[in-house]
C-alpha cells in the first residue's frame, strides 16, 4: 500500500530539508520511495511544496487531487491553499504560523481570519506550535524539524533510525539541536 504525505510552506521555512530527511530515512527502511518538489518563488517568500510517496511498489512521486494521506503545512494559510490534495479521510498537520504573502504586507489584502477553525470543521486536524517549541529549545530555525517528528509520530515511522539520519544530514553543530527538535515534534501529535 502506498502512502502519500504531502509538505506545503513557505520559502525558508525549511520545507525540502524535512523532506529530504523523511524520503532519506523511509529509503532506509526499505520503502520504495518517489519525491517530488516544487519551489515556486521560494527566495520570496512564495509557495513551496515537497510531495513524499512511499510504499512496496510506488509509480509516481505526484500526489494527485484528494490523494494525500496527510498534510502537513509550516503555514497555515498554505493549507488551505493545498487542501483540495488531502483525502476525505486525511488528516492534517497544521502549524499554528502566518508569514504575510506580497499582497498583505503590501496592504492590499489582510491575513485571512479563523484558517484552523474552518481546516477543524472539514478534516481532522491537529495544531502545533511549531515556533514556541522552536523557541524554548533555543533555536527558531529548528521548527521544519519539529514538524518532521510530527509527521514520524502520524505515520507511524517511530521505528527508523531518526538519529542516524539527523546524525548523516545536519552540519555537526546542528545535530544535537536537530535530535532535541524531532523528539519535540513527535511529543506534540
Amino acid at each position: 500500500m502506498v502512502k502519500s504525505i504531502l509538505l506545503v510552506g513557505v520559502g525558508g521555512q525549511g520545507t525540502i530539508l524535512a523532506s529530504k530527511l523523511l524520503t532519506t530515512g523511509l529509503m532506509e527502511a526499505g520503502y520504495d520511495v518517489k519525491m517530488s518538489e516544487i519551489h515556486g518563488m521560494s527566495q520570496r517568500g512564495g509557495s513551496v511544496s515537497s510531495q513524499v510517496r512511499y510504499g512496496d511498489k510506488v509509480e509516481s512521486p505526484v500526489i494527485e487531487l484528494s490523494g494525500a494521506d496527510i498534510l502537513i503545512s509550516f503555514e497555515k494559510m498554505e493549507a488551505m491553499r493545498w487542501l483540495k490534495y488531502l483525502k476525505p479521510e486525511g488528516k492534517i498537520i497544521v502549524n499554528d504560523y502566518e508569514i504575510d504573502s506580497m499582497p498583505i504586507l503590501t496592504g492590499k489584502d489582510d491575513y485571512p481570519q479563523g484558517i484552523i477553525e474552518e481546516l477543524s470543521s472539514k478534516v481532522q486536524t491537529t495544531v502545533v506550535d511549531g515556533a514556541k517549541h522552536a523557541a524554548d529549545l533555543g533555536n527558531s530555525k529548528v521548527m521544519n524539524v519539529i514538524l518532521l517528528g510530527s509527521i514520524i509520530k502520524s505515520m507511524g515511522l517511530e521505528e527508523i533510525d531518526w538519529e542516524k539520519i539527523i546524525r548523516e544530514n545536519v552540519k555537526k553543530k546542528f545535530i544535537d539541536i536537530n535530535l532535541e527538535a524531532i523528539k519535540s515534534g513527535m511529543n506534540l501529535v
